[in-house]
């Protein structure tokens, strides 16, 4: 069965998560865990991208954003593989270090903000990363801490959270910390990252119901919502590549930087797209790579076929240009 295309467009709420491949750690000390909470909180900043909650585990992560003009698929490619580049240069290892897609839910966010909220920042009390909830309040690697006031973070989105739990800091503070206090015994929540009925419904016993009943309900794997908020998305997305153009733009912004690069180094692009080894257009494919994988979040796989080297060459070259 084909994959299908991302939800996203400006505003959209998503929930995110990102596994290591074949379950496999994504952070091995404390240093690779400054780096990806350092990379998240610069690249938020530096594409308005909006963070609300996020949880760094052992060989995963969640983080709960509202995307920006850059996209979902823009922000993640960024964040994964500038992250993944050092990882790998860091421990002298080869190969992907992300499983190939990860995970993004389009959230409801009347119904299911502050619970997800909650639920992110839990990850690390429910993997006993953490003993109690006063050592989660202090805990460098989720947003809990940062909600708390306990640990600064000028990129996480605190106010927006905290309004949802009273209107002065210190009441908000005290709401916020009871309500993740209370959903400690509520264990682990399915119906907030399984699919299909179970989490548009928000539960298996909804589900049962519904069915004994005879109604019907609009569901998808990549949404968390009622079914009328399910349709509303799936309406907004059909709508949205039904008018685009067939060739997409941001195709069109790497064609011309590579042009325009290509012309100030007087390199012949023909000769770039050959493979050609000479010492100035090795120099022009290296800028080339650094631009449009580090700054613009490009592929590998798609730069690689633009400057005629293969995926493994242009990991190469930003392996050397950061060491």
């Amino acid at each position: 069965m084909p994959r299908r295309a991302r939800l996203d467009a400006p505003g959209t709420l998503h929930h995110v998560i990102i596994r290591g491949i074949e379950k496999r750690r994504i952070v091995d000390d404390v240093a690779d865990r400054k780096n990806f909470v350092k990379r998240l909180g610069e690249l938020s900043s530096g594409t308005k991208t909006t963070i609300y909650a996020w949880a760094l585990m052992t060989n995963h992560a969640h983080i709960l954003l509202r995307s920006s003009d850059i996209g979902l698929a823009g922000f993640m490619r960024r964040l994964l593989t500038g992250y993944a580049i050092s990882y790998n240069r860091r421990h002298r290892r080869w190969g992907y270090l992300f499983q190939n897609r990860y995970k993004s839910i389009v959230c409801d966010e009347d119904a299911y903000f502050t619970e997800l909220v909650c639920y992110i920042h839990l990850n690390p009390l429910r993997a006993r990363l953490v003993k109690n909830l006063a050592q989660l309040d202090r805990y460098r690697w989720s947003g809990h801490g940062v909600l708390m006031g306990n640990i600064k973070k000028e990129w996480q989105d605190v106010g927006y959270v905290l309004k949802y739990f009273g209107r002065k800091e210190g009441e908000a503070k005290k709401g916020y910390r009871n309500y993740v206090l209370k959903a400690i015994d509520e264990g682990r929540r399915p119906e907030l990252v399984g699919g299909g009925l179970i989490r548009s419904l928000g539960g298996w016993s909804a589900v049962k119901a519904m069915r004994r009943s005879g109604n019907r309900e609009l569901c998808d794997d990549r949404i968390l919502g009622s079914g009328e908020f399910v349709e509303r998305i799936i309406k907004e997305a059909e709508a949205k590549i039904k008018y685009q153009l067939p060739v997409k733009e941001h195709h069109h912004k790497i064609d011309k930087f590579i042009a325009q690069l290509c012309r100030s180094e007087n390199i012949s692009s023909a000769e770039l797209k050959a493979g050609g080894r000479r010492k100035e257009v090795s120099g022009v494919r290296a800028q080339i790579a650094i631009g449009l994988v580090e700054r613009h979040g490009v592929a590998l796989a798609e730069v690689a076929r633009r400057v005629g080297v293969s995926t493994s060459a242009i990991s190469k070259i930003l392996k050397r240009v950061n060491q």
